[in-house]
């Protein structure tokens, strides 16, 4: 189970063995069933979460109960909320699994134990990080400056793997448009490929 992540930061920088091991006994594994949470609104994120398999949701219900989904992670992606995680604050975002799901999970004092032990794994979970909040910068701009058309065609070429997967009611919440007014972009898109 641990392969995926092992090689995943095989991608920055290499690790030695007593790395690995260390990485190994730090991340603990678990199954989820879909629905399941990760984390819900009110708790504190003290995990970053590594998905092995299947498909995780980062989301925020507003007052009027609408549901906006802000980032999906899957196979080999990490997720966290990490102002929570960070700022020890209550989290007002949830984590859920859109499918049964095998996750990969490090606690905050064994990762700055990581941190301190293997300076490798710092140097690793800083790109991380910093890969993260660059995605989050796109998010906001496709937001505040995309049509909803140009935010399904960013959806598609984030999450290739995910428009099978995934329901149009998960998709349209991402995009920030009702599933009915999702199901006119993909017409409307399919009809331009004719």
């Amino acid at each position: 189970m641990h392969d995926p992540l092992i090689n995943s930061f095989l991608n920055y920088w290499p690790l030695e063995e007593q790395a690995v091991q260390a990485l190994k006994s730090k991340a603990i594994g678990g199954a989820l069933k879909k629905k399941a949470f990760v984390l819900k609104e009110g708790q504190e994120c003290n995990h970053f979460t590594f998905v092995v398999k299947g498909c995780l949701k980062l989301f925020h219900i507003d007052e009027q109960g609408n549901q906006h989904n802000l980032q999906f992670a899957t196979e080999n992606s990490w997720l966290a909320d990490y102002g929570s995680f960070y700022a020890e604050e209550p989290s007002e975002l949830n984590i859920q699994a859109l499918e049964p799901t095998e996750i990969l999970q490090i606690g905050k004092n064994d990762l700055f134990d990581l941190y301190d032990k293997f300076p490798v794994f710092d140097r690793n979970f800083r790109i991380i990080i910093e890969n993260a909040f660059i995605e989050q910068q796109k998010r906001l701009l496709q937001t505040i400056s995309s049509t909803a058309e140009e935010r399904y065609l960013y959806f598609l070429k984030k999450y290739p793997d995910l428009y099978n997967r995934i329901s149009n009611v998960q998709i349209a919440s991402y995009i920030g448009v009702t599933p009915e007014f999702l199901s006119t972009i993909r017409k409307k898109i399919t009809g331009n490929k004719v």
